[in-house]
This record gives C-alpha cells, sequence and structure tokens, in this order.
C-alpha cells in the first residue's frame, strides 16, 4: 500500500468545446494543475449537434498524461462534471452505437411534440414530472434515434449520459445520479424516480426502464477500474464520486449547495441556477426544475446563445476582446437603441427552436461598433435576465450573484449584470467552476465530513476585488431598456405570450 499521502481530488469537466482536467490539493487548499483538450462539434442544418463519445476518452487520456507523475501518485479520489443532456448510446457489449446528441442539438422537435402529445400535453409534464420536454433534453433524442436509426436503436441496450458514460469508462459499473438524470425528461423529480408513463410516452412498443442506469446518491462513489488506475498511473484505491451534469458540479464549485445563492454561468450557453431543499416549479416551464448533485434540488434555466452571441459579433467587427472592453467603455446602456435578439442556434428559453438572431432599431447614427457590441452583450444578459422572473415565480428570492464562465472575466459584463439584475455581483476565485465542483464533490463523498455546506466555506473563496454593486441610476435605466427587450420580444414571437 502506497505511503504517498492521498489529498489530492481531480476534477473532470467534459463540455462541448473541451474536456478539463483539474487537480485539487484538499490540504494546502490550492489547485495545483489544470490542463485541457479541445473537442470537436458535429453540425448540421437540421440542427443537429453531436460529438463522438471516442473524442471524450481520447481528450481524457492527453489531459491525464499532461499530469505529472508526483500528482498522481498523491490522488484520491476522481469526480466527473459532463455536458446535460446528450444521449450516449451503448450496446450490451459496452460499444457506443450511434453519435452522442448534445443538450445544443434542436434537430429533435418533432419527437417532443409526439411525446408530450402521448403524455397529455405540456401542463400534465410540468404537473407530473416536473419539466415539459423540450428539444435539448434526452427523451426525445431515443425516439429520434428509434425513427432515424432504427438498426442501432435494436441493439440498445444502456442509456447513458454523457457523464454516466465517463464514469462507466473509469469504474467499468453503469450508475447515474439524480442532479444529471433529472435533465432526461423521464426522472420524475417530485418523487426522485423515472417515470413509467413518461417512457412510455417515449417509446410506447419497448419497455426502456432496463436499459436506464441505476441511480446513486450523491455522496457515493465506486472504486476505480483497476485495468484505468494501471492506465494512467493511479493509485490503486482511487475512488470515483457520483459525479453530475456540469451546472450541478458549477453549484458545488460556487457554492450554489445552500438556499439564497444564485449562480450564473456566462458560457456558450448561459445558465442561472439556485440550490433549493424542496421542488421549486415554475408554473409556465421556464424553469428547469431539477434535482441537485448534493441531495436537494437545483431550479435552472439555460439559454443557448450567451458568449455566442459577444464572440459572433467580435469576430464580425474584427476586434479583440481588449478593443471589445473598450468599445463597451465607449457605449452607453441601451446602445442607443440596439435591441439583439441574440437566437443565433435558435433558443431553449424562452423555447424558440427554429428562432434566428436579429438586430432592431438601427439608424444612421447608432450602427456603431460600440453599440453593436454592447447590443450583443445587452441581448444575452436580458435573455438571462428573464430567468430571474422564473425564478419569482417559483418562489425564490436572492440576495448577491455567484459569477462563473469565460464572460465573468469582463468587468463591464459584471457590472451589467449587477445592473440589469440589481443585485450585487460576487466571483468565486476558483473560475473553473464545474471542474472544480467535480473535484469538491468528490472531495465531499471521500471524506468524513456530514456538513457539505461547511466543507464548501473552507475550500471555496470569493474575489473580493472582482465583486460590484449596481449602480442606483443605471439599474434604473437598465429596468426600461430590458422592458424594451421583453415587449420587441414579444411583438417577434407572440405565442410567448
Amino acid at each position: 500500500m502506497s505511503t504517498t499521502t492521498q489529498n489530492v481530488f481531480l476534477g473532470i469537466d467534459a463540455g462541448t468545446q473541451s474536456l478539463k482536467l483539474l487537480a485539487y490539493d484538499a490540504d494546502k487548499k490550492e489547485i495545483l494543475h489544470v490542463s485541457a483538450a479541445p473537442l470537436e462539434l458535429i453540425s448540421r442544418e437540421d440542427g443537429s449537434r453531436e460529438q463522438i463519445a471516442e473524442w471524450w476518452l481520447d481528450a481524457l487520456r492527453q489531459c491525464m498524461n499532461e499530469l505529472p507523475a508526483q500528482i498522481k501518485g498523491r490522488v484520491r479520489g476522481i469526480g466527473v462534471s459532463g455536458q446535460q443532456h446528450g444521449f450516449v448510446p451503448v450496446n450490451s457489449a459496452g460499444e457506443v452505437i450511434a453519435p452522442v446528441k448534445l443538450w445544443c442539438d434542436t434537430s429533435t422537435i418533432a419527437e417532443c411534440d409526439e411525446i408530450t402529445g402521448r403524455f397529455g400535453g405540456v401542463d400534465r409534464c410540468i404537473d407530473t414530472v416536473g419539466n415539459p420536454i423540450l428539444p435539448g433534453y434526452t427523451a426525445p433524442k431515443i425516439l429520434w434515434l428509434k425513427k432515424n436509426n432504427p438498426e442501432a436503436y435494436a441493439t440498445l441496450a444502456h442509456i447513458l449520459l454523457p457523464h454516466d458514460y465517463l464514469n462507466f469508462f473509469l469504474t467499468g459499473k453503469i450508475f447515474t445520479e439524480y442532479g444529471d438524470a433529472s435533465g432526461t425528461g423521464y426522472l420524475n423529480i417530485l418523487r426522485r424516480e423515472y417515470d413509467r408513463d413518461m417512457l412510455a410516452a417515449i417509446d410506447p412498443d419497448r419497455d426502456l426502464l432496463p436499459l436506464l442506469p441505476p441511480l446513486v446518491e450523491a455522496h457515493n462513489t465506486i472504486a476505480l477500474a483497476e485495468n484505468i488506475a494501471r492506465e494512467f498511473d493511479l493509485p490503486a484505491d482511487v475512488m470515483v464520486s457520483s459525479g453530475g451534469g456540469d451546472n450541478m458540479m458549477a453549484a458545488f464549485g460556487t457554492g450554489s449547495v445552500t438556499p439564497g445563492v444564485l449562480t450564473m454561468s456566462l458560457g456558450t450557453s448561459g445558465t442561472l441556477f439556485a440550490y433549493s431543499d424542496k421542488p421549486a416549479i415554475d408554473p409556465n416551464g421556464e424553469l428547469a426544475a431539477f434535482c441537485s448533485s448534493s441531495g436537494g434540488w437545483l431550479p435552472l434555466q439555460c439559454t443557448m446563445n450567451c458568449t455566442v452571441a459577444t464572440e459572433r459579433t467580435r469576430m464580425a467587427l474584427g476586434k479583440s476582446i481588449p478593443e471589445c472592453e473598450q468599445l463597451l467603455a465607449d457605449s452607453a446602456p441601451g446602445a442607443d437603441g440596439l435591441v439583439s435578439l441574440p437566437f443565433y442556434n435558435g433558443e431553449r428559453t424562452p423555447n424558440l427552436p427554429h428562432a434566428r438572431a436579429s438586430l432592431h432599431g438601427m439608424n444612421d447614427s447608432n450602427t456603431t461598433a460600440a453599440n453593436l457590441y454592447r447590443a450583443a452583450m445587452e441581448g444575452a444578459t436580458f435573455t438571462l435576465r428573464r430567468g430571474l422572473d422564473a425564478f419569482n415565480r417559483a418562489g425564490q428570492q436572492f440576495t448577491a450573484i455567484r459569477l462563473t464562465g469565460g464572460g465573468a472575466k469582463s468587468p463591464h459584463w459584471r457590472q451589467m449584470v449587477a445592473d440589469v439584475f440589481n443585485l450585487p455581483v460576487e466571483v468565486p476565485a476558483q473560475q473553473e467552476g464545474a471542474a472544480f465542483g467535480a473535484a469538491m464533490q468528490t472531495l465531499w463523498a471521500c471524506s468524513d465530513a456530514g456538513d457539505l455546506n461547511a466543507l464548501i466555506a473552507q475550500h471555496l473563496a470569493v474575489d473580493e476585488s472582482l465583486g460590484c454593486t449596481p449602480d442606483r441610476e443605471t439599474a434604473a435605466a437598465y429596468q426600461t431598456h430590458y422592458q424594451n427587450f421583453l415587449d420587441l420580444l414579444s411583438q417577434q414571437y407572440p405565442q410567448l405570450q
């Protein structure tokens, strides 16, 4: 048995654009190493967004190879964070039998309608299982495979999520946990069990329940497989925690494991989420009523066009990020009347899978680079601001926002969030939210610490220099600009009214 002190916990985050590996020293409370490997994306005109599962394994091997040997020998636990909602179809031999349809795939609109119709309508979906069936979720992807690839569907033996598949690779065991599973559409988040009626609505001809992975509690651990320990040169007694979806792991990494803390992630997608000790249901169905990966619930709103909007605009303008920061300094709230509906990829919240981005209010004086960039950022922020309204409908109130993701690096975007939401903004010092959160979850699972809140408080730091508070006048002005955005949105998409 090794005499090396095993005080390092690895967090793996398999996202859309890259897979990251983070090593955290729990004794020193220090991130020792971060590496990343890029991932490709298969895109088609029908809205398909797919990846090959083997790409994730190749990326994981690359990151593990970059992990210094002296750190590998001290590893005690591994936690996996994965992009939510993806459908990894696996046969009885453990082989992936089709490309993985991802969270941002919008090719399953017809299947959503078909499942919802068989189940009894949108309202019954929300009342019974807690969520409507949306194009991003896993449920319609299963029906899509049946209709579009019946040969693969006939050999389907296991329905896994991306993080489930990585756990399967690491442990040789098939299992899932409540947080990630609640993003499938077929987990009843009220009863915290798979819903047989919803499974029958997905496929009336086949019992899907035996294909679903067993649910384990958030603090469970499973031994790392011997062959993987040898391949990665890790200690033989390393444990793998249950892991979870990227947002659930980011909740660990930002402190949203107790009520009252609202986390906002400004990444490719934009997300808002907060811990709740009971199901939080938005009667309008715009708040995803998910479970957490820490034993409670994690109501969440996800938009599909966040840094997508700012990056598309930045590239079109031919500007660097520092130059765009200057453009923000040279423009005023409201972008002189320019309003962006930033739906480059369609949109999930609001549910507008066929929507396209558009710019409104242009005239011969306001169409400047500064206003164009500000309008893109404001459009992405206003779309997320609708989420606060959904949280309020679900009975949740907040005193501050924890900001993470690539957009959180922008001082102007941090201040814009504070002003648009009229809430103070805090920024965690550890910015690898999901990867750090996965390390925190496995630290919790591998330790004797029963109090998760106390454990997170010991290890999570807030960078006081990056925080900001709302400017009273600007916040008041943004209330008007936000209402103008809502008015335009309802004019363009009357179905939202």
